[in-house]
Parts: structure tokens; C-alpha cells; sequence
């Protein structure tokens, strides 16, 4: 609470099935990070009502339009991350009109997790910020909730809200949107 969020989540990341646990706690949180289409989808339904967010990490735009079609999913995580080489006009950054068309009829919210931001420096952080930015303006022009997040592994990484909010409103966000990202949003741990 010191750093205005209301509420933590608990992120468990899980890679294949046999990483689900028995009985997962239900105020938790589960984080795909799989390159298989067909092993989210089974750990997705595995999952489904049994905990409180399903996040799913960002890979291709094929795979992001396959988690998008799935309504069980709550939070696309970072879909820019794994984006493939820009082109001349246009950059690859995992999101299209038509995935933000789908994660709006699927009431899915696009995240990001400033720690991969954080991560990287010089001109891989400049082209990767530009990805961002174009995410945000798709999210902005079809009404899809965008949301800012951090995946700290110490309290020493952790982040105030109103620094994720600072951010947003670098990135492109107008204030309100600004806000609404750091209100739905909590700090997640993993």
C-alpha cells in the first residue's frame, strides 16, 4: 500500500501442464510463458476459474491472435516483446487493428512489464519503446484497456504508482488513460 496500489497480486509463471499446481490459490495470478499455441491453450483451460488473473506472454502476432480468441484469458503480456524484424514503414509490434478488434469483443486488457524496458539499453530500448508507443495508440483508438505492470522479483525493484502513471504518459497516454491503466491495475509479483 505504501506505493498506491491497493492490491498485490502473486504471479506464478508456468512454462508446461505439469507446472500447474493441485490447488492454486485463488487470489494468485498465472503467468503463460510458452512458445507452444496448443500447450497455453491446454494450460489456459486447466487454469480457467481457478485463479484470479490468467496472463499469457506476448510471442507472434499468430499467437497473439490465438490468445486473443480465447476468452479465458484476462491480461496479453508484453505482445511487442517477441516481435519480429521491423520492416522499412512499419514496425512489428505484435499487435494489429484486428487483434485489438478481437481483444475488445474478448474483454482481454494488453499489458506491459516495465522491467523488460528496464532491461535494455540504447538503441534496442529506443526501437523497443517505439513498439510500445504504437501499441498504446492502437489501444487508444480502439478502446482496448492497456495497462502498465512490473514484475518485480525484490521489493527493491518495485515501482509507485504514480511513476507507472509518469510513464504511461510519456509513452503516449493521454492522463486519464494514464490513470485508468494504474486504477485497474496492481503490482504484480512474481
Amino acid at each position: 500500500k505504501g506505493y498506491g496500489f491497493s492490491e498485490i497480486i502473486i504471479v506464478n509463471i508456468i512454462t508446461n501442464l505439469k507446472e500447474i499446481p493441485k490447488n492454486p490459490d485463488p487470489t494468485n495470478a498465472m503467468l503463460i510463458d510458452t512458445n507452444s499455441i496448443e500447450e497455453a491453450g491446454r494450460i489456459v483451460g486447466k487454469l480457467d476459474n481457478k485463479v484470479k488473473l490468467i496472463i499469457v506472454q506476448g510471442r507472434s502476432a499468430e499467437f497473439n491472435r490465438k490468445i486473443l480468441e480465447n476468452k479465458k484469458v484476462n491480461i496479453l503480456l508484453n505482445p511487442e516483446k517477441y516481435g519480429k524484424r521491423d520492416k522499412l514503414y512499419e514496425r512489428d509490434s505484435g499487435l494489429n487493428h484486428i487483434l485489438c478488434k478481437i481483444a475488445k469483443e474478448n474483454n482481454i486488457s494488453i499489458a506491459i512489464d516495465i522491467k523488460e524496458i528496464i532491461s535494455k539499453e540504447g538503441k534496442e530500448k529506443a526501437l523497443y519503446l517505439a513498439k510500445i508507443m504504437q501499441n498504446i495508440k492502437l489501444c487508444k483508438k480502439y478502446k482496448v484497456p492497456f495497462l502498465i505492470t512490473l514484475l518485480p522479483s525484490t521489493q527493491e525493484e518495485a515501482r509507485s504508482a504514480y511513476d507507472l502513471q509518469a510513464l504511461g504518459r510519456v509513452l503516449g497516454m493521454d492522463t486519464k488513460m494514464a490513470q485508468k491503466s494504474i486504477e485497474k491495475e496492481i503490482q504484480l509479483i512474481d
